[in-house]
Formats: C-alpha cells, sequence, structure tokens
C-alpha cells in the first residue's frame, strides 16, 4: 500500500524573494543597539534628529564586521512591511523550523563584504571562518566551497508578536507542533552551557581533502570513507578520515527546565513542567526562580538509547527558545523612563514618604503600620559588606511575625513574596531541609550527579517567605541556621562538596507552641524556638489578637469596605501609586546606594546599645526575684540596628545615617518586644494621646541636642569664635543670643516624623504646650526655648 502524499502549494523561491525584498527596504527606527552614532545634525546645523536607516541591512554589516551575534527578526517589522499578518507571518508562525532556514539562505545571499580587517582581536573562529571565506571566493564554480552552514557567525531568531499571549505549560497542545508560540512559567533548573555539535568536520590521512557533514539530529554515523572522487574513492581507499575538532562548527547548548506557575495549575493537579532547548547567544540568561515568558518553536523529539526501548513508539517534546522575557527583573536591570524618573523624584521630596510607603504594603490588611515599615525595610535591606579578608557582613534583614492566628501573616508573606523580585514562598510541613537547600539528582542529558537548588538558593538576592515556621521538623529548621547569618549552604552529599550562595532575606510566620498565647507562661516558653534561632532574626514581631471594642469596630469595617468595593477605604496617607512599588524603581534606586555612619551617629548606638543592654541586666535580676524576663539582647542585636538604620538611609537616598534613623530602628526594636509586655504595662503608653507621646519625645530629644551642642559650645568659647571663626558661637543667625535650654524647632521636627507621628500632630503639641508655658517659640518660630 503506497503512503499518501500532500502536496503543500507554497512557492519557497517566491518566498525567498518576499523575504529578500523585506531585508533590503524595511525602514525602521533609530537603531538603539548603536546609541549615538545615527545622530545627526540637518542642513541648518539646528535640530538634532535620529538617521532611519535599513534596519536588518545594518545589523547584516555589524554581523559581517564581527560586531555583533544576534540576529532578531521581529514579526511586527515583518506585519508592518506586509501590511498584513495573514501572509508571510502567518506562515511563519506555523512552519517556524523550515522559515528559520529560508531567511538563514537570504542573509548568506544578502551578507556584505566586511568593513573592518581581520586583527588580532579577534577570536581564532572569526579567523578560520574569514579564511575559508576567501578559499570560497578563490574557487571556481567546478569546485565545492566550504558548507554556507558552517561559516554563519550569526543566530537568527523570531521574536513574537507583542499581541501574543503567553500559555500555560498544559495548554500546548499536539496542534501546536512546529508553531511558533510563548510560554509563561518559572525556571526550575539549568543545566551548563555545553558544545553541541553542528557541522563534523574530518581529514583524509592519504589525499589531505576536509569533508563536513551537518548534523541535524540528536545521533548522527560519523563517516569512515573519504568523498574526493578523483583519489580516494577512485582508488578504493577506505577508512581514511579522522575527525579535526578544531575544524567543527559548535554551538553553545542549555537545557532548561519549566514549570507552571501556581495561579495556572486547577486544583487536585501537580503543576506540569516543559524542557526548553537554549542554543547561541541566548544561553546563560536565565537562572532558577526566574519567572519567564519563553517563545519559541514547539518540537517533537525522539526518545534514544536505552530510552527508545522502554519508551516504544512514544516521543518527548521541547521548545527551541527564539524569545526570552524576564517578568521579574533583577533591581540592577530596571528600565527607567522619564516618567518613572519625575515620579521618583517629587516621591524623595515628600517629608511624608516613609509613612505613605508603609501604608502602601498591603493596604487591604488593616493595621499592622509598624509591622509594614519593617517590611518595608526588609524590601531595602542594608548594604553587604566584604571585608579585606574575604569576610562578609550580612546586610539583609530577618524577620519573624509569630501571633495568634487571624492576624494575617500568612498575607503579608504572599504580598512580600509577589513584590520583591525573586521572592519564594514555601511552608514548614511541606518543606523538607533538602527541598530548602539542595537535592542531589542525576541530569538526564549527561547523566552526571548534579545539585537541583531549593527554596533558599531559588531566593537568591531575594526574600524566602517560610508559613508555618513552628511546623517545621527540628532536622530541617537547622538548615536555616548557615542561611540566615552567613548566607551560604554548604552541601556534601553523593562526593559532591560545595557551598552556594543564598544570600536571601528570611520573612518567618508562626504560631505559638499552644495554638494561641497563653499568658500565664513566658515570652519563650510559648515561642518554642531555640535561642539560636531567634537571635538572628533583626525582629521579632508578637502580634496577638486582644479584643477590644474600639480595634474590632474599625477592623470590621475596613474589612466590609474592601469586600464591597474591592479597594481599601481612605488611609492617612494617600497610598503611592502601586506600580512604583510592584515594579519596585523606587527600591531599586534606594539599594544603589551604600549609607556610612558618620562618628557622632556611631557614639550614639553606641550608648544606646549599652543601655539596652544594662536593662537586660536589670530585668535578668528581676527574674532572680520571680519576675519573668522579657526579652534578650545580644550583639547581633547592635547589628540589627545597624542594618535597620542603614535601610531607613537608603530609603531617604542618603550617603550617611542620621541620628532619626537610629531613633527609628530602635524604635521598630522596641515595638517589637512591646507585646511580650503585661497589659498593665504596655497600657501605661498605650493610654498616652499623641500629643502627650510627641512631647516626652521632644523632652528626649531635646535633652540629647543640648548634651551634644554643649560640648561643641565650650570648645568655641576656648578658641573664642564659631566654627566659620567669624563670629561668636553662641550668636544666632538673626545676631540674639542662643540659650542652652534652646533647640532647633527643625532638628527637633526631623526626628518626630522620623518616628512616625505627623505634622499635624506635631504643631498642635507645640501649640498646646505654648499655652500651659513650658516653652516659648523665638528667632521668627525657628527655635524653642524651655522655660525654667
Amino acid at each position: 500500500m503506497a503512503l499518501p502524499v500532500v502536496t503543500i502549494n507554497v512557492d519557497y523561491d517566491a518566498e525567498k524573494e518576499k523575504i529578500k525584498g523585506f531585508f533590503s527596504t524595511f525602514v525602521g527606527g533609530p537603531d538603539l543597539t548603536r546609541g549615538f552614532a545615527d545622530l545627526d545634525l540637518d542642513a541648518d546645523g539646528d535640530e538634532t534628529h535620529a538617521r532611519k536607516g535599513v534596519k536588518y541591512m545594518d545589523q547584516l554589516q555589524r554581523i559581517a564586521n564581527r560586531e555583533q551575534q544576534i540576529l532578531a527578526i521581529d514579526l511586527e517589522d515583518i506585519a508592518e512591511h506586509e501590511k498584513t499578518v495573514t501572509d508571510l507571518v502567518s506562515r511563519i508562525r506555523n512552519n517556524a523550523r523550515r522559515y528559520v532556514a529560508l531567511f538563514s539562505d537570504v542573509v548568506d545571499e544578502l551578507m556584505p563584504v566586511p568593513t573592518k580587517d581581520i586583527s588580532e582581536h579577534d577570536e581564532v573562529i572569526d579567523v578560520i571562518l574569514h579564511q575559508r571565506r576567501e578559499r570560497n571566493e578563490r574557487l571556481d564554480g567546478a569546485q565545492e566551497g566550504f558548507p554556507a552552514h558552517l561559516l554563519r557567525r550569526y543566530n537568527l531568531y523570531f521574536q513574537p508578536l507583542r499581541s501574543d499571549i503567553a500559555m500555560a505549560v498544559r495548554d500546548v497542545r499536539g496542534v501546536h507542533l512546529g508553531k511558533l508560540i510563548t510560554v509563561r512559567g518559572i525556571v526550575t533548573r539549568v543545566s551548563e552551557v555545553k558544545p553541541l555539535l553542528l557541522v563534523n568536520a574530518y581529514t583524509c590521512d592519504v589525499c589531505g581533502s576536509e569533508t563536513f557533514q551537518d548534523v541535524s539530529s540528536k545521533q548522527f554515523t560519523p563517516i569512515a570513507d573519504c568523498q574526493n572522487e578523483n583519489e580516494c574513492k577512485k582508488n578504493g581507499i577506505h577508512g581514511s578520515l579522522h575527525m579535526q575538532t578544531r575544524a567543527c562548527r559548535f554551538s553553545p547548548f542549555q537545557e532548561i527546565k519549566i514549570q507552571e506557575m501556581a495561579d495556572q495549575v486547577p486544583v487536585g493537579h501537580i503543576p506540569r513542567s516543559m524542557t526548553i532547548h537554549v542554543n547561541g547567544a541566548l544561553t546563560r540568561q536565565m537562572s532558577p526562580g526566574d519567572i519567564v515568558h519563553l517563545g519559541g518553536i514547539f518540537l517533537p523529539i525522539p526518545y534514544t538509547g536505552y530510552q527508545a526501548v522502554r519508551a516504544g513508539l512514544l516521543t518527548d517534546t521541547y521548545l527551541e527558545a527564539h524569545h526570552i522575557y524576564q517578568l521579574k527583573k533583577q533591581y540592577n536591570e530596571m528600565e527607567l523612563t522619564p516618567e518613572i524618573e519625575q515620579e521618583l523624584f517629587s516621591l524623595r521630596a515628600d517629608p511624608a514618604l516613609y509613612q505613605k510607603l508603609a501604608q502602601s504594603i498591603a493596604p487591604e490588611i488593616y493595621g499592622h503600620i509598624d509591622i509594614k515599615k519593617a517590611l518595608l525595610l526588609l524590601l531595602v535591606g542594608g548594604p553587604t559588606k566584604t571585608m579585606g579578608d574575604g569576610m562578609k557582613i550580612r546586610g539583609d534583614i530577618n524577620i519573624c511575625l509569630m501571633g495568634d492566628p487571624g492576624v494575617a501573616k500568612s498575607q503579608l508573606l504572599k504580598y512580600i513574596s509577589k513584590v520583591a523580585p525573586r521572592g519564594v514562598y514555601t511552608t514548614g510541613k511541606g518543606s523538607s531541609g533538602v527541598g530548602l537547600t539542595a537535592a542531589v539528582m542525576r541530569d538526564p542529558v549527561t547523566d552526571e550527579m548534579v545539585l537541583e537548588g531549593g527554596a533558599l538558593v531559588l531566593a537568591d538576592n531575594g526574600i524566602c517567605c517560610i508559613d508555618e515556621f513552628d511546623k517545621m521538623e527540628e532536622s530541617d529548621r537547622t538548615a536555616i541556621h548557615e542561611v540566615m547569618e552567613q548566607q551560604t549552604i554548604s552541601i556534601s552529599k553523593a562526593g559532591i562538596s560545595t557551598t552556594l550562595n543564598a544570600r536571601a532575606s528570611i520573612l518567618a510566620a508562626a504560631n505559638p507552641l499552644y495554638g494561641r498565647y497563653n499568658t500565664k507562661l513566658s515570652p519563650f516558653e510559648n515561642i518554642n524556638l531555640p535561642a539560636a534561632l531567634l537571635s538572628r532574626f533583626d525582629l521579632l514581631f508578637l502580634i496577638l489578637d486582644r479584643p477590644t471594642r474600639d480595634e474590632d469596630e474599625r477592623l470590621a469595617q475596613h474589612v466590609t469596605h474592601v469586600h464591597m468595593y474591592n479597594s481599601p477605604p481612605e488611609l492617612e496617607y494617600e497610598t503611592i501609586d502601586p506600580t512604583l512599588i510592584r515594579s519596585r524603581h523606587y527600591i531599586a534606586g534606594a539599594r544603589q546606594k551604600r549609607p556610612t555612619v558618620p562618628p557622632e551617629v556611631s557614639n550614639y548606638i553606641v550608648e544606646s546599645y549599652v543601655h539596652m543592654r544594662k536593662k537586660m541586666d536589670e530585668a535578668r535580676k528581676d527574674e532572680e526575684h520571680g519576675q519573668k524576663l522579657k526579652s534578650y539582647i545580644s550583639p547581633r542585636s547592635l547589628l540589627g540596628v545597624l542594618r535597620l538604620s542603614q535601610a531607613l538611609a537608603r530609603l531617604r537616598y542618603s550617603d550617611a545615617v542620621e541620628h532619626g534613623d537610629v531613633d527609628e530602628a530602635l524604635r521598630l526594636i522596641d515595638v517589637s518586644k512591646e507585646s511580650l509586655l503585661e497589659d498593665d504595662e504596655r497600657n501605661q503608653d498605650h493610654d498616652r494621646t499623641d500629643v502627650s507621646k510627641i512631647f516626652r519625645l521632644i523632652k528626649e530629644e531635646a535633652k540629647k541636642i543640648r548634651k551634644s551642642d554643649g560640648g561643641r559650645r565650650k570648645k568655641a568659647r576656648r578658641l573664642g569664635k564659631g566654627p566659620n571663626g567669624e563670629r561668636d558661637y553662641d550668636m544666632d543667625d538673626d545676631g540674639s543670643d542662643i540659650g542652652e535650654d534652646e533647640v532647633s524647632i527643625v532638628a527637633l521636627r526631623s526626628r518626630i516624623l522620623g518616628a512616625g507621628h505627623t505634622e499635624a500632630a506635631f504643631m498642635e503639641t507645640i501649640i498646646k504646650y505654648e499655652e500651659l508655658d513650658i516653652w516659648v517659640r523665638v528667632a521668627n518660630n525657628t527655635r524653642l526655648r524651655f522655660n525654667s
């Protein structure tokens, strides 16, 4: 029975003419890859405009000059040239593999003559290709030259239409075989880059001629007999060919595994995965944990070797990648537009920026403003320092949220994992120690034992959110100890001994030991986590669900408003545009800063730390007399203060840490420990109004400012001049005397606003206590003078 033959009415010679016309005539906009080389002055010299050239012919010239390796054919350009997407574009999308060969043949015909000579700076392969081209030009038509595939120094890719919708892995069907499609997923495994053989070269020992063999499939049979008709074949010589590796043509090859996103998996199913083959210049552009849109050709591939015997008639599939689009880019890869830069500039000038950014984090969740401020600092982080001897000091901030059920701990973790550029969310019971660190498995391509990174490795340079932290096995929890302080993972499994980077911040959420917090037990008995682990957290928030009439009513109103209108109610501050938070542009700019600690701020941090240790020592003595120890301060707490202060300075785009940053860091640490206090101790501060709190802060800050100014005054009096050398130090700008009991309102305002209070409340406090004759404003309302 004869096999059926289907005739396809496609004239490929006519298609090549269309492609040639597209390459030769398509005029694109200014090519950004050439930078300012395309900018000219017009005839009058008044205007600067971008020279519009033949887009792809310019690229071919750069490929001929060995300045470019990727030739990306944008289907949008073809559609614009053809004025339709139903003709050439449609055929390319339906039969992409064939059109890659057609486009490559046309490019070989149109490739211009290089305008740059070969030099010693070029690679060896460029020298070999140059010599082969010269030999082809010297040969006449009777002799066969080098094959065109061997002389190509470019990789040709198709860039999908922007209107293409990225599919889930489970939506890819058999009808998509051979077509150009776009798939969305998360990268789970990346193999090493290996050389893939494209053209095999042989040399004959007898006649010295070269033979080339195109390798287009996964397997090939090496040639043993020389193909020279005049000598070897004529004389019947066999087995004289030997492979010459240097003359072969190889291409970089990488195998990627992508997995479906969680929102694409139906209920009751497990995520599906797909194999991606990446060739040429597209290699090394993805790493585990990246969320990508991959445009490529969906192709079948038969099983080989022993797998073919087991599989029988089954065939595997893969996607040949042509275009990679990163959905979540690294902070240093953010692309800024002039509009976004203008918005960021106006944000930096806002005095209430800290409060606005904090309220913009999960605005649908009621309250927890101090926790949101801490999470904002977690996103920014502090700078990681590397010493001269190679020792590193961690800059990432670790936070643990411990509390009763129903206080939105998991929702906050989910939000942070989505906002972070590399956010990984996992749970305690669902994560083993191997799943957190790395698993040893056999690579299906090379059959070698390789490491597959776990959640902490996937979150490198990002945030790892671990829910149900208290439900983890103790053996699994110890895997996190090294990551939280050293930010590395040491592996010694199956003959593999190595250290993996895990430069991630840890955001953990846990419940107390008995489900709800037991006030009759000490905090450490409720938490049920080892002290070695607790000391590695910079902030530990204990969130308790205590019923109060006012708070419960406000919470219920907030939740019902969100359910009714799908948006949070109006807050005290106007929230920042979520695109600036979600796209992380402001945070990306803040992370570029590396603020330093001035000497006077350093002394203040030292005094504050010594004071905290002294209070802990007094609490320890009280514990011996029957009172429970409320908190523990270790030297790691000092590093936590430094990290939080530098994160606050980064948030202001400042290059130096100020007193207000240290005060806010100390305040967050105090707030994190506040819930450990008994009800009567906590209510002492809760009973105060905002005005009384601000008054207390003003008294404390005025005492610090007067103390720091006093030393400078004494030094100035000894020298008999001010800091500028032209007037007495005790004279203000208007010539009036500055008393010992006067402080600057500007300095007080920065401290009070930095502590989370509003400008209105600050001025209300100034006016109220001025009426009570506690102080008076002098020097055109720029200074406060305290009445004795």
